[in-house]
């Protein structure tokens, strides 16, 4: 009887030792494929994105989202077709808004400043998600066109219940995709702290 004690006390005290290293395995695990999803998904900026989300009344998750899938976080992008900066904005568009918002004539090198791409940015978005009262939309506007996305709703193209892949033009309907998941994930692995 008193071997059989000792068994139980070495299995014991074996299962235990097997847990905590199974605990510290998946703590590592745990550690590991944060680091790597966070590496997927980095975040730079983070002032600059709380303080124009903020200000403009847009999710800084979603404001990261859109950085993320449009320049990975590269304040000196510039696209095939001229969107210059961390949110590819149209030079057009970027001076536009900079008069609405009051920054005043902008020169082609500030859209590189990731201040002042984020503002302009994160500005232009809020507007988007203001007139459109649909953050799918408003992504669509954002990389489509706004004229395009106010067609595809008069048109009767535009219906989300119907058709979840509404969007006629491939390109941006990948765009709302990728920052759908992008945002998904920035929820997930950082804290902002923000007023709103």
């Amino acid at each position: 009887m008193e071997g059989n004690r000792k068994d139980v006390g070495r299995i014991t005290t074996r299962n235990i030792a097997i847990f905590i290293l199974f605990l510290v395995g998946l703590v590592s695990l745990y550690s590991n494929v944060l680091w790597f999803l966070r590496y997927l998904y980095p975040l730079k900026y983070e002032e600059y994105i709380v303080k124009y989300a903020d200000e403009y009344g847009v999710d800084p998750y979603l404001v990261a989202a859109v950085i993320k899938v449009e320049s990975n976080f590269s304040p000196e992008a510039v696209s095939p077709k001229g969107a210059m900066g961390l949110m590819q904005i149209m030079p057009d568009t970027a001076r536009w808004a900079a008069e609405q918002i009051g920054i005043g004539n902008i020169k082609a090198r500030e859209f590189f400043n990731p201040g002042v791409n984020i503002r302009i940015g994160t500005w232009y978005l809020a507007g988007l998600i203001k007139e459109f009262k649909d953050t799918d939309l408003a992504l669509a506007a954002y990389n489509g066109g706004r004229g395009n996305v106010r067609e595809w709703i008069k048109s009767g193209i535009f219906d989300k219940k119907k058709n979840p892949n509404f969007i006629p033009f491939e390109e941006t309907r990948r765009f709302v995709q990728k920052v759908k998941k992008a945002y998904f994930w920035y929820k997930r692995l950082y804290d902002f702290e923000t007023r709103t």
